[in-house]
């Protein structure tokens, strides 16, 4: 049975055929996921991979079907090739929704938040700089830095993690995760004074 058969066997119930369907390209899917995931600089995790694997799933299949039926092996595309394109599209823009947006207001220590290690100094500074303008050259220097450094990031301001909770989710060193932590705060002030901004030299 050639692809366009095969897809339209599964678009119409076969269960057989979805079962083949479902063994042949499952790890095909989930393998360019990772691919994108790795291309893209996001430090992929089992459980991200897994929820963008079964958003596209649902995706092929919802509305009877209706993304799987536009296969066409046009110009002799086969459905691997396709699939990949599907999947290459899909996780790019699921990762483009689903990209954290950090708040520069969110306490990183008690009592200590991010806007408080990036402080400005400017005397006239307020009276451009508004909190969003802050969020958006905060996301923008977040995006220079290193995957495992924006991952340590999201651990620490959206998923509210202390050190020592990071800590042991990384399984290093209390002395390995403060080191990072300063590194990771130095290469965002370095990036907030590249764009103009007075910070404090204390951090």
């Amino acid at each position: 049975m050639d692809d366009l058969r095969f897809v339209q066997a599964c678009v119409k119930g076969d269960k057989q055929s979805w079962e083949e369907f479902l063994s042949r390209y499952s790890r095909l899917i989930y393998n360019y996921i990772h691919s994108v995931l790795n291309v893209k600089g996001s430090l992929p995790c089992a459980r991200q991979a897994e929820d963008i694997f079964q958003d596209l799933f649902y995706s092929l299949i919802k509305d009877n079907c209706r993304k799987l039926a536009t296969y066409r092996g046009r110009n002799g595309c086969s459905l691997a090739s396709w699939l990949r394109q599907v999947t290459i599209n899909f996780t790019i823009d699921y990762l483009r929704k689903s990209r954290p947006v950090f708040s520069i207001d969110t306490e990183i220590e008690p009592g200590v938040s991010l806007s408080e290690v990036l402080r400005d100094f400017s005397p006239d500074a307020s009276e451009f700089l508004s909190k969003k303008d802050r969020r958006i050259t905060l996301q923008e220097c977040i995006d220079l830095l290193e995957p495992s450094e924006r991952y340590f990031m999201e651990l620490l301001l959206n998923q509210g993690l202390s050190l020592e909770q990071i800590r042991g989710h990384l399984e290093i060193s209390r002395g390995a995760v403060d080191m990072r932590r300063s590194r990771v705060f130095q290469k965002l002030q370095d990036c907030f004074k590249r764009k103009g901004f007075e910070l404090d030299p204390s951090g």
